[in-house]
């Protein structure tokens, strides 16, 4: 399995640091898990490969273009820093 963790701080609230891990056993493509915490709590969720597809179907969206911009979302991280937008709510 592989892992990784970034440091947001979402645009709902800039002055807040959180801490995003995300973990995946072959590509993102095939589903992943989620642990987001601000060091107070943590909130843990999965996304699932029929997720994806459907995520990606709605935004009619490649889903392969779409698991890419996942990629660099989410475990990107300062290679993407700047690009991607959080929102906590």
């Amino acid at each position: 399995m592989e892992k990784t963790l970034n440091r947001i701080h979402p645009v709902s609230d800039p002055e807040a640091t959180y801490f995003l891990q995300v973990s995946w056993e072959k590509d993102l493509g095939t589903g992943f898990g989620l642990l987001l915490t601000d060091c107070l709590c943590a909130w843990t969720g999965t996304v699932s490969e029929a997720d994806i597809s459907r995520e990606a179907a709605d935004i009619e969206m490649d889903r392969e273009k779409y698991v890419e911009e996942l990629r660099k979302a989410l475990i990107a991280g300062e290679e993407s820093a700047g690009k991607y937008n959080f929102v906590i709510s």
